[in-house]
């Protein structure tokens, strides 16, 4: 299941993170619809508001299938049919979607056949490993490998936090498959768009921690298959949803239990259990450049957004392990962090059973 994301990156950045390649191969962002409406957070729960990619062709008619857009939408799906006036009235929970189940239940399988597929976006997801014997559980932060991305020579080297804050910053978010539908209220008034995300059995590397997971869709052809519904059919679609073993984990502390504490202590790796970064790696001097720059809920609304042609694309990479890295967060917890990390050497990590 998935039941608490974070997703703390700029809208700007986001967007950045977000390239793509349209039809005639050129490179694109996809474009912000009512961005004020979108509050990053380290900790995202239903019924909060998240970003999702969509085709254009469902806000624009006689748009290319293939263009994209960001929205926020409410976590949990209300059907388009739902009567009642007040939409937390919903008596079952859309937060998930079994994929299993999509064709058995009416609230996914109408939007599923209307071709309402998206793609939820989020730095990572948490989830909660019970602890053998005990009614104690230990929540992880779960998310793509971070690999370098590849950047123009245009882009250039990020010197101070003035440059920095003009470059995308090499956080590659986790992409997962998702079905929304758009509800109208009986008594009028704006449309409320939400979503549901859709789950599969773990990969064998998430299996000791909890026996579902997301549908992440690994890759820019993924992507693309799942949002083009003009083109691909759904049918077609569904067969992209299915386990990756491209993830990794690490443990975070129990803050993140309650979804009021939004935090970078949320997705900081517990100290204890930290795998250990190795000196002189990128990641080390990554997370340094990252800590001179402000918090990215100050953004800065004059920053310039670089040329879409200096926009990095990503590779996937599968591990057989799972190597823990840093997360960009409050400029005290990290610094200490690395500082200790810095003087021992790695140690590869699995999550046990206690």
């Amino acid at each position: 299941m998935c039941g608490r994301t974070s997703c703390h990156l700029p809208k700007e950045v986001l967007a950045r993170a977000c390239a793509y390649r349209d039809r005639q191969g050129q490179r694109r962002l996809p474009e912000w619809k009512d961005p004020d409406r979108y509050c990053p957070s380290y900790n995202k729960s239903p019924q909060s508001s998240s970003p999702v990619l969509l085709s254009r062709l469902h806000m624009e008619k006689g748009a290319d299938s293939c263009e994209r857009i960001i929205a926020p939408m409410r976590w949990g799906l209300v059907p388009s049919w739902f009567k009642e006036a007040d939409p937390s009235k919903l008596q079952f929970n859309t937060s998930n979607c079994r994929s299993d189940t999509i064709m058995e239940k009416r609230s996914f399988k109408v939007p599923l056949g209307k071709g309402r597929r998206c793609v939820v976006l989020a730095d990572g997801f948490y989830e909660w490993q019970r602890c053998h014997g005990t009614n104690k559980t230990q929540p992880y932060f779960i998310y793509f490998p971070q690999i370098k991305a590849e950047k123009s020579e245009s882009m250039g080297a990020a010197d101070g936090p003035e440059d920095w804050e003009k470059v995308w910053d090499s956080w590659r978010p986790l992409t997962m498959a998702g079905l929304f539908d758009c509800w109208e209220p009986p008594e009028g008034g704006d449309c409320l768009y939400s979503y549901t995300i859709i789950t599969v059995d773990s990969c064998k590397g998430l299996n000791d921690i909890h026996h579902r997971m997301p549908a992440i869709l690994d890759g820019e052809e993924a992507v693309s298959k799942w949002l083009d519904f003009a083109e691909v059919s759904a049918q077609e679609a569904l067969k992209l949803i299915r386990p990756t073993e491209n993830i990794t984990f690490h443990p975070v502390s129990s803050v993140v239990n309650n979804s009021r504490n939004n935090t970078p202590e949320c997705v900081l790796p517990v100290g204890s259990l930290v795998t250990k970064e190795i000196r002189a790696s990128g990641s080390s001097q990554k997370m340094l450049q990252w800590l001179a720059t402000k918090s990215p809920k100050k953004e800065d609304t004059k920053t310039p957004q670089k040329a879409e042609s200096d926009v990095p694309q990503w590779s996937s990479q599968f591990l057989k392990k799972s190597p823990f890295s840093p997360r960009r967060g409050g400029a005290d917890l990290l610094e200490r962090w690395l500082k200790r990390e810095k003087e021992e050497e790695p140690v590869a990590k699995r999550p046990h059973t206690q």
